[in-house]
């Protein structure tokens, strides 16, 4: 067969397969970045055309596994990842990453990532966030609007009355739910959560087994305006048939039910089925006053599981996190704390050097648009930011290069001169950064 014809092919198979496959050279450049791959990253088509891996994919403490196979030359395997992509979307896959040597050199790794996100929600047990059930009680909140939340969920457990939960995603809508399922009157045998975002004939088929072959089971079907009209109506139908059962149904909707309903996104007769009583669950940018108790929480069980000596934040810190908006709300604050602390060694303060810098650039980013008061991270307030000289011109030079690149819609070359550096030295130094972060991740 001819060359052109099977280089047709393996393009083809590379795109269409349900596979991600990312693919980079010894110095980060992106040669192949599939369409499965862009989806789990949130990378848009355009977007990631004649770029680098390094200014596509985050390559931070979860992320630095690929260059951790350039530079020793062996693969990494089975790695678990769960994180928002850039599209503020939870995403869980199973990766696999090879080097590539070609006549014995290395050229580049590959890396095979198999999705799981739908798998991690198709719970059959209670969740085990934090090593028990999540009930009421370890939902650390104090606002009013959380503890009126709190109060009427308590009654939907009470009455078991189907419920429909109202807010973005990442809110702890998940935790209302399996509170409500723990707190039930009548307990039941089987906690269910359905993520209804992907996948659809799989959720049909979840739904039709259980209600037929079970009696006691508490539904959870996250985002249920994501389903087609039909498997909609499918839903409704399978209860319908099959109303001699005792099952909890609760059901979450990311905006008004009224206005999904009216932009045909929902259906009249689902949201009647689950709507005995509506539940808006705020987003954290609106209840600012549960973010330190959460955070107080977080580094409680991180003491109790890890012995480390970790209290809170220091008051700049604390600031930076009062002042900003959390798009992805709770969620996006606990992967945040997540790889903080895991590079904690004998700290008992996080200071703002131990952001993540991708973290920093985003607050930066947001006080250029307006949208913040500026952070002053780089500035000496105290002797407690004082660090290393070489430490801190490492974090200033690739600050400086970073906004360079965004400058430039990472164009190389462009900012490169700009810079009045060669291109092969702006590689070198981008490269250089994120193998230190992942070498003082690793240690």
């Amino acid at each position: 067969m001819d060359n052109s014809i099977l280089l047709s092919i393996y393009k083809y198979v590379i795109e269409k397969g349900d596979m991600g496959i990312c693919v980079v050279d010894t110095d980060g450049k992106l040669l192949i970045y599939n369409k499965k791959m862009r989806e789990l990253e949130g990378v848009n088509e355009d977007e990631f055309e004649e770029r680098r891996a390094l200014e596509i994919i985050d390559f931070e403490t979860e992320k630095s596994d690929i260059y951790k196979v350039l530079n020793s030359e062996t693969p990494v395997l089975n790695v678990k990842k769960t994180y928002w992509n850039k599209k503020n979307q939870e995403v869980t896959y199973i990766s696999n990453i090879y080097p590539l040597h070609y006549e014995d050199v290395l050229v580049g790794a590959v890396e095979f990532a198999r999705d799981i996100t739908q798998l991690e929600y198709m719970m059959y047990q209670p969740l085990r966030r934090y090593g028990a059930p999540l009930t009421f009680d370890i939902i650390s909140a104090v606002s009013a609007v959380m503890k009126d939340v709190i109060e009427k969920a308590k009654i939907v457990a009470l009455s078991r009355m189907p419920v429909v939960l109202i807010g973005e995603s990442g809110t702890g809508i998940d935790m209302i739910a399996e509170g409500i399922h723990h707190d039930l009157s009548v307990k039941n045998d089987m906690f269910i959560a359905l993520i209804c975002r992907r996948d659809e004939d799989t959720i049909l088929k979840q739904f039709e087994k259980y209600i037929v072959e079970q009696e006691k089971i508490t539904f959870f079907a996250e985002r249920i305006e994501y389903l087609t009209m039909a498997a909609q109506e499918k839903i409704v139908e399978l209860f319908n048939n099959h109303p001699n059962h005792h099952h909890m149904l609760i059901a979450s909707v990311g905006k008004d039910p009224i206005d999904l309903i009216q932009a045909q996104k929902l259906s009249k007769n689902l949201y009647r089925l689950f709507s005995g009583i509506t539940i808006y669950v705020p987003p954290l940018r609106e209840r600012k006053e549960d973010i330190m108790p959460f955070i107080d929480d977080y580094f409680k069980r991180h003491r109790d599981s890890f012995g480390s000596s970790i209290q809170g934040l220091s008051e700049e810190v604390q600031d930076i996190f009062l002042k900003y908006d959390w798009p992805g709300n709770l969620k996006e604050l606990e992967v945040m704390l997540d790889e903080i602390s895991s590079l904690l060694t004998n700290e008992t303060v996080i200071d703002s050097h131990m952001l993540p810098a991708h973290f920093r650039w985003k607050i930066q980013h947001s006080h250029e648009n307006g949208t913040e008061e500026k952070a002053d991270l780089f500035i000496i307030k105290n002797p407690h930011d004082i660090r290393p000289l070489d430490v801190y011109m490492k974090e200033v030079e690739e600050y400086y290069i970073s906004k360079a690149l965004d400058f430039h819609q990472g164009n190389i070359s462009k900012t490169a001169a700009a810079l009045g550096i060669r291109r092969q030295s702006l590689q070198y130094r981008v490269k250089n950064y994120k193998l230190n972060k992942k070498s003082e991740n690793i240690d």
